[in-house]
């Protein structure tokens, strides 16, 4: 399941709603990680492009790995503007034993950061400045470069 959200992500009712949706499932393990904006150097918060039919292949590609384990993934990410902490992005990993979800979630979240086709802006003074230094090279993107590390 990818949610796309404008704006702040709600943390309480996200979990909350995909805990109820999976408890009666038969997975043993829901492992769930929240990334929330930092303040720091002086930002705003952050602000968030996202070429979404890219980002569902990418995810597709996730769901197909974790399906031949007995798992399943969730994200949730936020276009717009979300400011110094408030909540851009969460996602959950389910599977029948804590192993998997554990190991998963690790590597869903460093793939996600190196690879989603997500763009990332600082906020300062009511501007939206690229984050460039932050940013990674999508491999074979040609126009929707990202950046370089």
């Amino acid at each position: 399941m990818l949610e796309i959200f404008d704006g702040a992500l709600d943390v309480e009712e996200i979990l909350s709603r995909w805990y109820n949706h999976f408890k009666d499932k038969n997975y043993g393990a829901f492992i769930n990680f929240v990334g929330i904006v930092r303040d720091e150097n002086g930002i705003d918060g952050l602000s968030f492009d996202i070429y979404e039919p890219i980002l569902k292949e990418w995810f597709d590609s996730w769901q197909k790995k974790a399906k031949k384990e007995g798992a399943y993934l969730l994200m949730a990410h936020a276009k717009g503007d979300v400011l110094n902490h408030k909540t851009s992005y969460i996602s959950a990993v389910l599977s029948p034993q804590r192993k998997v979800s554990l190991r998963m979630i690790g590597e869903f979240v460093e793939d996600f950061k190196a690879n989603a086709p997500i763009w990332k802006y600082d906020l300062v003074d009511g501007q939206r400045v690229y984050a460039k230094d932050r940013s990674y090279l999508i491999e074979g993107s040609g126009l929707l470069y990202k950046g370089e590390k």
